[in-house]
């Protein structure tokens, strides 16, 4: 592997940041110690921009590439989005009805085996033809209890480290 570019970021499968590289894990750097990282990312992660300056936090986060987004939205560098957890509000969820299938003839039969609910009392259960039984949330009730509920895709944990040393790139 040849010298890689300084502030170029890579995949590292081990349990430490090998020399000359740093875990991105957000934390804050001294700019007298690493001026030539610093003049290429500055202060779009962090820092005061007169001592120090961060590194991006990939902790937690998927990256993604930078800019226009063909519906028009965009994503600028440095930009952090998202959540881990999500909880959903009924004005959320598309309008929608259940449906409840009865009957309001006398009921004829104990078992619901290829029945429906019936209005009487000759038995739970009617074998007639089923309407649907108008219902409201209040006799339906709620269920829930708004909780979060994770949001994350598959993963699996790996270190993504940055290059403090190598060469410094050049400007195309």
């Amino acid at each position: 592997m040849g010298q890689p570019f300084i502030g170029q970021i890579s995949i590292f499968a081990g349990n430490f940041a090998p020399r000359g590289f740093a875990y991105c894990s957000g934390q804050l750097l001294a700019i007298s110690q690493n001026n030539a990282l610093f003049t290429l990312i500055g202060t779009t992660y962090g820092g005061d921009g007169q001592t120090t300056f961060a590194l991006p936090n990939m902790s937690g986060r998927l990256p993604i590439h930078q800019g226009t987004l063909s519906g028009g939205g965009s994503y600028v560098l440095g930009q952090s989005a998202g959540t881990e957890t999500v909880t959903l509000l009924s004005s959320q969820l598309p309008t929608h009805s259940h449906s409840f299938p009865s009957n309001s003839a006398s009921g004829t039969v104990v078992l619901p085996s290829n029945a429906v609910i019936a209005s009487t009392s000759l038995g739970p259960f009617a074998s007639g033809a089923a309407t649907d039984l108008v219902m409201n949330a209040a006799s339906l009730g709620l269920v829930g209890g708004n909780q979060p509920h994770d949001n994350l895709m598959p993963f699996l944990c790996i270190g993504f480290i940055i290059a403090l040393e190598g060469v410094y790139p050049a400007r195309n």
